[in-house]
């Protein structure tokens, strides 16, 4: 009995431990997603900007026009450059969601081989309580 009350006691310190695997593994999720919203945010603004700057028809000269048109290009580029970020970081994401994913399991694993333990612990138990006799019971059941 003494060996699988300590067999318990280590599956709840694995358990305790895969628990803040998890609790990590989401928190990493979780900056993964919010860096990668942020990214599709800042490409979505940059590229509304070049398509803003793009449809000004109030410049003066030629190289206005010139200028304008390089600022725009530069936007595209950033705007490009964005975009390529955000893919990277959508594979990060799905990368960390799929460990947080994994964490999960592995600890809802442990959990119920914690809790398979604990049954047997407890009818096992139960099962001491009980005296077991050879002899048959003598009187009736009014005493």
């Amino acid at each position: 009995m003494k060996a699988e009350r300590a067999r318990l006691a280590r599956l709840k310190r694995l358990e305790r431990i895969r628990d803040i695997a998890r609790r990590t593994a989401l928190a990493e999720a979780g900056k993964a997603e919010g860096t990668l919203a942020q990214l599709q945010a800042l490409a979505d603004r940059t590229q509304q900007m070049s398509a803003d700057y793009s449809a000004r028809t109030d410049l003066p000269d030629a190289h206005a026009l010139h200028q304008m048109r390089q600022f725009v290009a530069g936007l595209d580029r950033i705007t490009t450059g964005t975009r390529a970020d955000a893919v990277t970081a959508k594979r990060v994401a799905d990368t960390k969601a799929q460990e947080a994913a994994a964490a999960e399991r592995r600890r809802a694993a442990v959990e119920e081989r914690a809790d398979a333990q604990a049954r047997l612990i407890a009818r096992k138990t139960a099962a001491s309580a009980i005296p077991v006799t050879g002899k048959k019971p003598t009187g009736t059941g009014l005493e």
